[in-house]
Formats: structure tokens, C-alpha cells, sequence
């Protein structure tokens, strides 16, 4: 399968460091070969180089240095937050700010739990086992 995640105008990418680290900003202009212009409809059009970049497979249909009017328009038509949030990705990130923020009884809780759903497993298993040897 080729690569189709290039670097262009409307291309969706997640800031993968820094404070706005997580976030979905959509590239309007490209500066030169290490940065971009990256805009967001409730933040500043501001420049963050390709390092702090992940593309993603997103892309909006938008101008050229668009305006914050047209860019909400095309985020709301394309739906892209919210179809990040439901990709693997988005689950697999979602799942990783749940887990950090669990309290010391809900991460004992689920190592508990963990516990006994391995403890099911391995006895099946062996159970399992020593029938196909008979």
C-alpha cells in the first residue's frame, strides 16, 4: 500500500509534543521544508515545526491561509474530530488519558480484576490441555 499521508494544505495532524500536546490542528500553510502553519478553530494560527507533527489520514477540503469561518465550516461538514475519536487511534490515546487518571483504589481495582480473569484463563487452558492429551 502506498503512502498517502503527505504534508499539504487541510491535512489534519495531532501535536505530538509541547503543551498543546494531543490536540488536532489543521495545516493552512506551509512555511518551509521543517515548518508549518497550523490553525485550530478555538486557537491562534501560529507555526510548529514537522518534528512536533504526526499527519493523520484526515483531510478538509479548505483554501489556502483560510479564514476561521470557513475552516469551523469544513471541520463541522467533515465531521473530523469526532471521526478521530472513533478510530483506533483516538480510542487507543482515549483509553491511555483513562487509564493515567485513575485513582489509587481503581487502578488496585482493575489489577484485581486482571488477576482473576488470568487465573479463568490459565485454568481453562490447562483444563483444555490435559483433555487433548487423554
Amino acid at each position: 500500500m502506498p503512502f498517502t499521508r503527505y504534508v499539504e494544505i487541510g491535512r489534519v495532524a495531532l501535536i505530538n509534543y509541547g503543551p498543546e500536546y494531543g490536540k488536532l490542528v489543521v495545516i493552512s500553510d506551509v512555511v518551509d521544508q521543517n515548518r508549518a502553519l497550523v490553525d485550530r478553530p478555538d486557537e491562534i494560527r501560529r507555526v510548529v515545526n514537522f518534528k512536533r507533527l504526526v499527519l493523520t489520514d484526515f483531510k478538509i477540503d479548505i483554501p489556502r491561509l483560510a479564514k476561521k469561518s470557513v475552516l469551523t465550516k469544513a471541520l463541522e461538514e467533515a465531521d473530523v474530530f469526532a471521526k478521530f475519536s472513533n478510530s483506533s487511534w483516538g480510542r487507543k490515546i482515549a483509553k491511555r488519558e483513562a487509564k493515567a487518571n485513575l485513582t489509587d483504589f481503581e487502578r488496585h481495582t482493575a489489577l484485581v480484576a486482571k488477576v482473576t480473569r488470568s487465573k479463568k484463563v490459565r485454568t481453562a487452558f490447562n483444563a483444555l490441555k490435559k483433555a487433548a492429551k487423554n
